[in-house]
């Protein structure tokens, strides 16, 4: 179930109504409405894999427990362990197996040597790096004892499974999200109201800026040969957005749908294309991901305490283990690399936390010196996405090469420019909406109700104009 479908827009609405009638019940109600509710969002996409997810989470939720009342290390040990291999195994047979196993038999292949190992012939359960991952910190926070195990299965199984962010994120903190699992909500009329500006400009991000980008930029990569270094890079430019529209939009509708139950979710997404280095990119890009691994493995490997070799060291871990969590590919194993490379001059220089505040916080536009470093900035990123987007290394390799050919001073066969126009449209409201938690909560937060409510109309009726048959959602595949 797609939040882009008609499937949802009918969905939701009943979820929603049903929700708050329960209200008045006990929470256990509107808590186990929101299990059933889940669940059946999941089923949706394969029913079979509902099982996976639902053992996952009982060996978890019992892991947890047994951890938090063993008196022996050695039981904690265990229990901990059980959890942790468990659910990286099943991560690792659905996900890496067939990766691995080709990958073998290329590097016996490179040396003469056939041999023959059988690849799974399996689907990729939807959503399951994200709620291993929810799982993964869980039982860490117990073992560790940063938290206590929640004791109610169905609150730690709605924490698990909580349908906003079940297959693409955010990934939530137990300290975060199980304490509003177990408290009594009250509906806010702001917090509706700010929920569906987000779920808009979320859609409006996926539906015109992502699959319209989409639709010229997908021919590009799987037709390279066919198009001169000029149009490539409008290929690579137009991927740029796609993206950014399509996973922060995603972002953007679970926040909005959740704060229309009630619920705040972790924000994930901060205006990261006006970025002023990569160490700043990567503090806006993905950034439950990104804490997640500098929680649970950056500073566990001993983070930034030792030396400059060990910072590099777990800098390029931390990277590359990010781009391989990103796909079974050895293209986001090189654009994890490659992000690690932009970023090491920073931290050699001491510089990867010279910009913690948005640019031009206090002044409308930006400084000439902070305009390059966003472009430069930006122009990295726009080539480290080519390698996440291609469908292999040499593929990848022979479209920057053709960017780079005489070819790129011809005029790109694809120029379309409305799309031109969409996008610079979307940058200006992004821009001047950059000091809010979404672009449309500060753009619009003071104006007049005729303005908003006229803006609102223009993106529902340039929502109609580009609506088709929905796209799904490239983080979907993760």
């Amino acid at each position: 179930m797609l939040f882009n479908s008609f499937t949802f827009a009918c969905f939701f609405p009943l979820v929603f109504i049903l929700y708050w009638l329960l209200y008045k019940k006990d929470l256990k109600w509107q808590n186990g409405l929101l299990i059933v509710a889940s669940y059946f969002f999941y089923a949706s996409w394969n029913w079979k894999f509902l099982f996976l997810l639902i053992f996952s989470t009982g060996l978890d939720y019992t892991a947890g427990i047994q951890i938090e009342k063993s008196s022996s290390e050695k039981s904690r040990n265990f229990w901990f362990w059980l959890s942790i291999l468990i659910n990286l195994g099943f991560l690792g047979v659905f996900k890496y197996y067939n990766f691995f196993a080709d990958s073998l038999i290329q590097l016996f292949q490179s040396f003469g040597v056939t041999i023959h190992l059988s690849t799974l012939q399996v689907l990729l359960p939807v959503g399951i790096s994200f709620y291993t991952f929810h799982g993964l910190s869980y039982v860490i926070d117990i073992y560790k004892r940063r938290i206590s195990a929640e004791h109610d299965f169905v609150v730690y199984s709605l924490f698990v499974s909580y349908f906003p962010l079940l297959v693409a994120g955010p990934i939530e903190r137990a300290t975060h999200l199980l304490p509003q699992l177990k408290k009594k909500r009250v509906f806010s009329y702001a917090q509706g109201v700010s929920g569906l500006r987000q779920i808009l400009w979320g859609l409006f991000k996926k539906i015109v800026i992502a699959d319209t980008c989409a639709r010229y930029a997908n021919p590009i990569f799987n037709q390279a040969d066919d198009y001169s270094g000029s149009t490539l890079f409008i290929g690579a430019l137009f991927f740029t957005f796609q993206i950014y529209g399509d996973f922060s939009g995603y972002s953007d509708i679970a926040l909005g749908t959740s704060r229309l139950l009630g619920i705040e979710l972790l924000k994930n997404f901060s205006f990261p294309y006006f970025s002023r280095d990569i160490a700043e990119f990567w503090r806006r890009w993905h950034i439950s991901l990104s804490s997640w691994f500098k929680d649970y493995l950056y500073i566990p490997l001993g983070g930034s305490k030792g030396g400059k070799w060990m910072q590099v060291r777990n800098t390029f871990i931390i990277f590359l283990v990010s781009g391989f969590w990103h796909g079974a590919n050895w293209t986001f194993v090189f654009w994890g690399f490659l992000n690690a490379v932009y970023f090491l001059p920073l931290l050699l220089t001491n510089k990867n936390r010279s910009n913690l505040e948005i640019v031009a916080n206090n002044s409308v536009f930006p400084t000439l010196s902070e305009f390059i470093a966003m472009a430069v900035t930006f122009i990295l990123t726009v080539f480290a996405w080519i390698f996440f987007r291609a469908e292999s290394l040499p593929v990848a390799f022979q479209l920057i090469q053709g960017i780079f050919s005489s070819s790129f001073f011809q005029l790109p066969l694809i120029r379309p420019t409305y799309l031109i126009v969409l996008i610079l449209f979307f940058v200006s409201i992004e821009w001047f909406g950059r000091r809010g938690n979404f672009a449309l909560e500060h753009f619009l937060g003071n104006r007049s109700r005729i303005l908003r409510w006229s803006f609102y109309l223009f993106l529902l009726v340039l929502l109609f104009l580009f609506q088709s048959e929905p796209e799904i959602f490239i983080y979907f595949q993760f």
